[in-house]
């Protein structure tokens, strides 16, 4: 975990942009290496109460310090997991389906598909267009195609996300670099998953889940759901 040096917080926020891009460039910092390096760690942002910034990164070689603007806290991560684990979660995501067109292949967000398959159905170019009372709330639209689109990762997986328990929040489209060319979209996910096949599970919390995992996507944070099986929250370094 990476996070400002008590004390030093005000400098410490100098040094940051803002955006997910910013910090994807300004991570890399810490994990340094030769040029056309692929990137070997996974990260999430949160914001704390008092407005300063912390990441969680998971990685195969441990940050390094930059300076003592800010603190790393770094720790061995080796999940012990087997098949019928409960465990809590929390992920930031990317939730694509690739569609190919005119012999090209690209990603489409799931949402803002599942909305032009409506629109397309009734003739209808905008969703704004859609008056009738049979139009699907957003947030239901959002928590149901984003909720699929997590059950189809965890068959891949090695999880399976608890339907009822699935929190799906905090949908946002981002825009990034100076001239706007860099688009995505994220959306939060927290509950609880079973671990169906641990292999494979722990595969994911090292390598990530979905795309733009460069601009902050992708990284599970995991906890053991019930204090009977012992263990922490796992978050990483």
């Amino acid at each position: 975990m990476i996070t400002p040096a008590p004390g030093r917080e005000r400098e410490a926020m100098h040094q940051r942009s803002v955006g997910p891009y910013a910090d994807h460039q300004w991570l890399w910092r810490w994990f340094p290496a030769e040029a056309d390096t692929p990137r070997d760690f996974l990260f999430r942002r949160y914001e704390s109460r008092d407005g300063l910034p912390r990441y969680y990164t998971v990685s195969r070689r441990p940050p390094v310090p930059l300076d003592g603007t800010w603190t790393v806290q770094s720790r061995p991560y080796q999940p012990e997991l087997r098949p019928g684990d409960v465990l809590g979660f929390e992920l930031r995501a990317n939730p694509t389906v690739r569609h190919g067109r005119d012999g090209k292949s690209k990603r489409h967000d799931v949402v803002m598909e599942a909305k032009k398959q409506h629109l397309a159905a009734r003739g209808l170019q905008r969703w704004g267009e859609w008056e009738s009372q049979d139009r699907p709330a957003l947030q239901a639209l959002i928590h149901e195609r984003c909720g699929h689109w997590l059950a189809r990762r965890g068959e891949a997986h090695g999880f399976e996300p608890l339907q009822d328990e699935l929190i799906v929040e905090s949908y946002q489209q981002h825009r990034e670099r100076q001239d706007q060319s860099m688009r995505f979209t994220t959306v939060d996910f927290r509950g609880l998953l079973r671990v169906t096949d641990a292999q494979a599970f722990t595969q994911a919390l090292f390598q990530g889940l979905g795309s733009a995992k460069g601009m902050g996507c992708g990284l599970l944070l995991v906890r053991r759901a019930d204090p009977a099986l012992g263990g922490e929250e796992d978050r990483g370094d």
